[in-house]
């Protein structure tokens, strides 16, 4: 099948990579702009951009090109805009969504699906409408959630949503009998800053699972502390109060208690929380947290 492909993230490449392999035709790649990661850092390309043009596909950063393009279908994944209605009018695109539809539509799925506690996730191909995730789902593979960072989590479902399409394109009885959305609708909202901030009036579960989404972080003395990695502890400590036990660097919540592992002091690198501890010099007694 002749297709363009829309995907900027590293989450996208599998599904691209899947295409080429069924021996797709993939006319055209169109990505994200070349962006700057990090300060004074040269112009880096997208994930999808460097993987096509490895695969020596041509790339593009315009919608636009699409117009005058001969392709039988657009597959979307991870683009990060919305497509505009009279483009989809003249190229139907399928897109593959990391959540069971249409439960977290929307930019943050597998993030959302975390903090939610949800037990399982995983993929649906949809073909795409003006609408933000409402269209006909295609196909839905399902993936347990259990321990898994969002890093972890998001891979997977980039392997399972690859595959899933693949099945898709490879069926017509799939391509051409999709079924309206069913179930109650959920909306994944953007991340914020915020999402990532601990505090001391969450449970020990919501704690671990925003530690999981990468990021996460609490404030001590007023400057920022990352939290790369915890895990629950029977300790009873008040609320908004650290201190050291038993080897391990207690943090008090207003449901239960969790013991830092790896931190990240703002302005340096990742450290054992006890090394941070000891550095601090703050012995055995304890401090507020916020």
């Amino acid at each position: 099948m002749r297709l363009a492909f829309l995907g900027t993230p590293e989450a996208a490449v599998p599904t691209l990579q899947a295409l080429v392999d069924a021996g797709h035709d993939v006319a055209l790649v169109i990505t994200r702009p070349d962006r700057r990661r990090g300060r004074g850092a040269a112009l880096t390309p997208s994930p999808v951009k460097a993987a096509a043009e490895f695969l020596g596909l041509p790339v593009s950063h315009r919608l636009g090109d699409l117009e005058d393009l001969d392709v039988e279908r657009g597959i979307v994944v991870a683009y990060g805009v919305i497509i505009p209605e009279a483009l989809l009018r003249r190229v139907p695109m399928l897109n593959v969504h990391f959540s069971l539809l249409p439960r977290w539509r929307g930019a943050a799925p597998v993030q959302r699906a975390i903090l939610a506690g949800d037990e399982e996730t995983g993929v649906a191909v949809i073909s795409l409408e003006p609408t933000l995730d409402t269209g006909p789902v295609h196909l839905k593979r399902r993936v347990r959630v259990e321990e898994k960072s969002a890093d972890e989590l998001t891979s997977e479902l980039a392997v399972v949503g690859a595959t899933a399409l693949i099945e898709v394109l490879a069926s017509p009885d799939l391509l051409e009998n999709a079924r309206a959305q069913d179930g109650e609708v959920t909306y994944a909202e953007k991340l914020t800053k915020e999402t990532f901030h601990l505090t001391p009036a969450m449970t020990g579960a919501l704690a671990l699972r925003t530690v999981r989404l990468g990021g996460a972080y609490l404030v001590i003395a007023d400057r920022r502390l990352g939290v790369a990695s915890a895990h629950a502890v029977d300790d009873v400590i008040g609320p908004g109060f650290m201190t050291r036990s038993e080897g391990s660097i207690v943090v008090g919540l207003n449901g239960g208690a969790i013991a830092l592992e790896d931190v990240r002091p703002e302005g340096s690198r990742t450290m054992g929380a006890m090394s941070w501890w000891s550095g601090r010099q703050y012995g055995d007694g304890s401090v507020e947290w916020s």
